[in-house]
């Protein structure tokens, strides 16, 4: 029996061995790509004096305490560093797979609901399709999110690993795709090393970049915090309050602040609804809005007695002056950015969404008496065109001279998993034969509806097809004109008689193409075939 059951087993190994799925493609002439994540896009683990490593950021089981007793941290201006509150712990990058598991799925033990962790997972999954290869042509870089996007340790890291990816694909120059922050990370490096970047870039992809800032959602940011993962998931993982208490002390969210030297179309505001007392003692309700460069002091005395406990000691984290100081310098460092002779930039933004812009607190019923008391308060948005995060006018705004810039209908985070965003860079990376696709021209066709009938009717086949498209494409053309445009229609017959006038066929044709509307247009196929046979 031992000796069949051992056959069995044998015979199993070797069907699985021929059955096992084929080497995936690689296409050897294709440049290496490295992608940069943004903002909490990377697996975080601590370590430990003894050496002992453990994820906290991403995780689910214990997360929020972990990232509490690990994650939160406290400035120093003198080397612009943020430092873990506990003494004895490191925070480091995993560079597993060549770096892409850091920024892959944020937290690999989840089973249900993984999806809502992924970071760059679709686009990798994709991009091997295309023939890349993890560890020739294909490679991440994660980081510690915490620190500014110009700390002197993370620009160390990517000038190594900009060195070692260009080494490892034979000396060929790097397409960088960011996401996000990632793309005022890449800006930084950019400005503080050219030379460098002139050295070992071909291309750098820029996606959702929010190159002048995010500012309605970083205000509300300061005072409520913010959720990483939205859903259901969120109940099991890190508080919206123990996140707020970590970017306080984050100078990457500071430089991600809304400009205040950009010439904004709408200038972003704080809003708050207050009550007054006029000069005859009467009280009023006043709406007090405040510019960029205004809103510091409201900032500063909203968060002027937030503290938190640690290991039982009260400790004080206002709206910290001190980064917002490097925050400006590190503006003025992206201010200078221009993109080397030999690099080609590109621009992809995303669209549709409504983004918050402006941020209120407040109403007439229930104005704000105490500015201490609004990170108690729900935020209340005006909302601009954008990806829901990054607004279409901070994301367009590179300052640089760009080889293209394309909009995208799509969400901040999850346009990276965006069908059409993966067309654009297939053409852009030259992974792709069609040398006549133009991104910036660009349409995708989705089916709607298709139905089609047949059935005899006194001794003739009738065959009837509807089928329906949505074409969205970039809408050029002023909004109120197309509304008032009728539709097309187009007709068209054929008919067929045979030589001995015993069998016929006749089909008829229309199509309709309504009017174009927000990037969509419908279009309708209604077709009618009948023959009939003696």
């Amino acid at each position: 029996m031992a000796m069949l059951l051992e056959d069995i087993v044998q015979s199993v190994e070797l069907w699985l061995k021929l059955i096992k799925k084929p080497e995936p493609y690689v296409d050897p002439n294709l440049d290496p790509v490295l992608l940069v994540p943004g903002i909490a896009g990377s697996i975080l683990k601590a370590v430990d004096d003894d050496g002992k490593e453990e994820r906290v950021w991403v995780r689910i089981l214990g997360a929020d305490y972990k990232f509490r007793t690990k994650l939160w941290s406290r400035f120093d201006p003198s080397t612009g560093e943020t430092v873990s509150m506990d003494s004895k712990t490191n925070i480091i990058v995993p560079e597993d797979r060549d770096g892409l598991y850091a920024i892959d799925v944020l937290d690999p033990d989840m089973v249900i609901g993984r999806d809502s962790v992924y970071y760059f997972h679709d686009m990798i999954v994709e991009m091997i399709k295309w023939g890349f290869q993890e560890g020739k042509t294909l490679f991440g870089f994660g980081y510690d999110f915490r620190q500014s996007n110009r700390f002197l340790e993370t620009l160390e890291r990517f000038a190594a690993k900009l060195e070692s990816v260009y080494s490892a694909s034979g000396g060929k120059k790097i397409s960088i795709i960011s996401h996000s922050m990632g793309g005022i990370l890449v800006k930084c490096f950019m400005c503080l090393h050219s030379d460098i970047f002139e050295k070992y870039v071909k291309n750098w992809i820029a996606i959702a970049a929010p190159f002048q800032g995010a500012p309605g959602y970083i205000n509300s940011t300061f005072l409520n915090g913010m959720s990483f993962v939205d859903g259901w998931e969120q109940n099991f993982f890190i508080s919206k309050w123990s996140m707020h208490q970590l970017l306080i002390e984050c100078p990457s969210i500071y430089e991600l602040m809304a400009c205040p030297d950009f010439h904004w179309q709408h200038i972003p505001l704080l809003e708050i609804w207050r009550e007054k007392q006029d000069s005859d003692g009467n009280s009023k309700i006043v709406l007090e809005s405040y510019v960029p460069a205004d809103s510091i002091p409201v900032l500063t005395e909203a968060l002027s007695m937030n503290t938190v406990n640690y290991d039982g000691e009260i400790i004080p984290l206002p709206f910290n002056l001190e980064i917002l100081k490097w925050a400006n310098e590190t503006r003025k460092v992206l201010s200078s950015a221009k993109v080397p002779p030999q690099v080609k930039f590109y621009n992809i933004y995303g669209t549709n969404l409504d983004t918050p812009h402006s941020v209120c607190y407040g109403s007439v019923e229930a104005p704000v008496t105490d500015l201490q008391k609004l990170p108690f308060f729900k935020a209340k948005y005006v909302y601009a065109d954008g990806d829901g995060t990054v607004p279409v006018e901070s994301a367009k705004a590179d300052g640089l001279n760009a080889e293209a810039r394309v909009g995208v209908p799509g969400e901040h985070r999850g346009i990276l998993c965006d069908r059409h965003v993966f067309r654009i860079l297939k053409h852009w990376l030259k992974a792709d034969s069609d040398p006549y696709y133009d991104p910036l021209n660009d349409y995708v066709i989705l089916p709607t509806l298709y139905e089609i009938e047949r059935h005899q009717e006194r001794g003739f086949e009738v065959t009837s097809l509807k089928e329906e498209w949505e074409i969205i494409a970039a809408d050029q053309d002023d909004q109120d004109t197309m509304a008032n445009r009728k539709p097309l229609v187009s007709s068209i017959r054929v008919t067929h008689v045979g030589d001995d006038q015993s069998s016929r066929e006749e089909a008829h044709a229309s199509v309709i193409v309504h009017p174009q509307s927000e990037g969509k247009q419908h279009v309708v196929l209604s077709a009618v075939s009948v023959s009939a046979s003696a």
